[in-house]
């Protein structure tokens, strides 16, 4: 048995701080559970009312008589404490606070809730909130509406986590205007102990939770959240998440040195953790209902090849439109199938894809084209579209899409357009669990999410890479640096750490004087690349300190005194260490690497195409450390524009498989040393395919 079972399905109530006037919180709450026809016992605590809506009132919760499962406390903090202390004492099972004034305001309430939370944890006891709406659960065997929302939602087959009890009402409202069900529905405000892993676990467990949704305003990240999450997402049993989450265009953390830490923000964090973990996040409330109806139907496409129906050609032409833009394309259909079409669909058809049925379609008509091209090996999904004529049967229409639906393994996604003509289509389709849409460009997008999850429940899994790295030097390397007083390492000094974790590196040394340039130029060979060495200038170029190509002694020496002269120009009080003359990298794709660490979640890895312009086109791609090869793969093939590592127009593939072990090195390089807190190597040349990479440039800044 798990222990949110006393929240969720308790076998009795107390609602501590229960009133007797209407339109306190306390009292509403107490009759909702009432009126809401709850299975089990319900008790009002309140030390001055005798009784609560007809029932009578307990002083205190030691007063009951019998036991009490789960505790609603409707208290100020401070009156909270004692009420938590006897709830311990009473034996309860969990407890849920639904006042304010918690952690949320700081200071005296933040201690407050800390206490309670401790007091609970020591006592084996869940707890709910502070500051949230309550739990629902409105099963037959249960109907608990513990909440200060009036409305019990229709039982379904989903479960929703709210941070927001104030949009929880809405979305409740919103949900029985669609005629959407829950299973479970659970507002956790300031997650002083329950938090969404909690959640997501128990709701994985649940055989009537088909699909979770979450509205997130900030996650409370656990080092296991990845694992577990991606376990529930892909296991044994997958259940879908969906997330919305609030936020998204909020500004994030200050630009710092790095690129990575101008490109990065607290949205690259989030979405590098869904990525990881098979969450697939929404923009709106909407989407968000819109995915989890197709979800719940548990069907989802064995490719992306759709098939559309329709009785108006309009609207077929804005669902291909939409189907293309959600990643599906149109099936081709087979000979078999044409020649069925052709049999019973009028000469006025149209019979490639998408079938125009005609607007005076029957429902036999529906009928034998989605029978058709449903058993058809190259069609993996169905959208259907119905617009409402005079002779149109939606109805009858619905019932032979359900009748088919339910001896199909391949989902079907509908859209009835329009309200009162096709209503009566629409409420069997619901009833029967299949997609429908009141516009075909919301079906389209629905099933391209199901086709998200294909992708994902199908991804390519690869044996990890076994690689060595010296852990050892490097963490000599660090603490010698943090114990000089070194924050900021380039080339010179940066090098060797990189060495210890794979990087290659062409031979380099810093120069005092144009001729010592030119000395080193010689030893290392030409031609060479120089660059200004300050921690004052990190972004050489800007300064005018980066010269390439230098072929001559002739040339180093003077891209010795342009670079000084540029340099001092550029930034007076600069500390200027000298010139670093480094051997000329061979060619290669120019891509970037880069971390930045995010205090509460860890470091955040970075790939793209890299050069001048990653900050301009920002075209690159995040993950949370550590990765494996796996997520490695994943993250270099996940940018637009990977095509030009892979042979685009007859070049020579890059080294692929190098940039992915780098990236695992440079994830286990952070991973080691936490001390690593910003690190750009940029460019980094991705030479061909098994000839390597070789880094061009790096910063690396460490935690003071």
């Amino acid at each position: 048995m798990d222990r949110l079972d006393a929240i969720f399905s308790p076998e009795s109530v107390a609602v501590i701080g229960a009133s007797s006037t209407p339109g306190k919180v306390g009292h509403d709450i107490f009759e909702n559970i009432l009126k809401g026809g709850f299975k089990g016992t319900l008790y009002p605590v309140n030390p001055k009312a005798r009784s609560v809506l007809s029932v009578r009132c307990y002083k205190t919760i030691m007063d009951i008589p019998d036991p009490v499962d789960l505790a609603m406390v409707i208290l100020p903090p401070r009156i909270a404490v004692k009420t938590v202390d006897d709830c311990i004492k009473k034996g309860v099972k969990g407890i849920v606070i639904v006042s304010a004034g918690f952690k949320e305001v700081g200071g005296e309430g933040a201690k407050i809730e800390d206490e309670i939370a401790d007091k609970c944890r020591d006592a084996g006891i869940r707890l709910i909130g502070p500051n949230c709406l309550g739990v629902i659960n409105p099963s037959e065997n249960v109907r608990l509406n513990a909440s200060f929302s009036a409305r019990m939602p229709h039982k379904g087959n989903i479960s929703f986590i709210s941070q927001s009890g104030a949009l929880c009402t809405a979305v409740l409202d919103f949900a029985a205007d669609r005629g959407f069900g829950f299973s479970k529905f659970v507002s956790i405000g300031n997650k002083a102990d329950v938090d969404e892993l909690d959640l997501l676990r128990y709701y994985h467990k649940d055989p009537e939770t088909n699909v979770i949704m979450i509205y997130m305003e900030e996650l409370r990240f656990h080092p296991t959240f990845i694992d577990e999450v991606k376990e529930i997402t892909s296991g044994d049993r997958p259940t879908p998440v969906l997330v919305i989450k609030s936020g998204k265009t909020a500004a994030g953390a200050a630009a710092a040195a790095s690129h990575t830490g101008s490109l990065a923000g607290s949205e690259a964090v989030y979405n590098a953790i869904f990525d990881q973990s098979g969450i697939i996040r929404v923009d709106t409330v909407d989407d968000l209902f819109d995915y989890a109806v197709a979800f719940s139907a548990r069907k989802i496409p064995a490719g992306n090849r759709v098939a559309i129906i329709t009785n108006a050609g309009g609207p077929g032409i804005i669902a291909t439109d939409m189907t293309e833009m959600s990643g599906l394309q149109l099936a081709k259909f087979s000979a078999d199938t044409d020649w069925n079409l052709h049999q019973f669909l009028p000469p006025t058809a149209n019979f490639n894809n998408p079938i125009d049925v005609i607007g005076d379609a029957t429902r036999d008509r529906y009928e034998n084209a989605l029978e058709t091209v449903i058993t058809d090996e190259n069609v993996d999904c169905v959208l259907m579209i119905l617009t409402p004529q005079s002779m149109t049967d939606a109805i009858g229409t619905a019932q032979a899409i359900v009748n088919t639906y339910n001896n199909s393994t391949k989902p079907i996604v509908c859209s009835f357009m329009g309200v009162v003509d096709v209503s009566a289509g629409v409420e069997y389709l619901q009833e029967n669990h299949v997609p429908v849409y009141r516009f075909p460009e919301d079906a389209a997008r629905a099933m391209g999410k199901l086709y998200e999850a294909t992708r994902w429940l199908g991804r390519r899994i690869l044996p990890e890479y076994e690689l060595t790295f010296d852990k050892q030097r490097a963490t000599e390397i660090v603490n010698q640096c943090l114990a000089e007083g070194k924050t900021v390492l380039g080339e010179e000094d940066g090098q060797e750490l990189l060495k210890c974790y794979g990087f290659d590196i062409p031979a380099m040394c810093i120069a005092g004087t144009a001729a010592e340039a030119v000395k080193i130029a010689e030893e290392i060979g030409l031609p060479v690349v120089m660059k200004i060495v300050s921690p004052q200038i990190l972004h050489k170029s800007d300064a005018g300190g980066v010269q390439v190509g230098l072929k001559t002694v002739e040339a180093v020496e003077t891209a010795f005194t342009e670079i000084m002269e540029s340099c001092k120009k550029y930034k007076s009080d600069a500390d200027i260490k000298g010139v670093l003359v480094q051997k000329m990298v061979p060619p290669g794709q120019e891509v970037i690497l880069g971390v930045t660490k995010y205090p509460g979640f860890g470091h955040l890895l970075m790939f793209g195409l890299g050069g001048i312009y990653v900050e301009l086109f920002k075209n690159v791609t995040f993950r949370l450390a550590p990765v494996g090869r796996n997520n490695a793969r994943r993250m270099v093939r996940s940018i637009n524009g990977f095509e030009a590592l892979d042979g685009f127009r007859g070049k020579p593939k890059a080294d692929i498989e190098k940039i992915e072990q780098l990236i695992v090195g440079l994830s286990a390089m952070v991973t080691n040393h936490p001390q690593i807190k910003e690190m750009d190597i940029n460019p980094l040349f991705v030479h061909e395919q098994g000839q390597g990479a070789t880094v061009a440039d790096i910063i690396i800044t460490f935690d003071d």
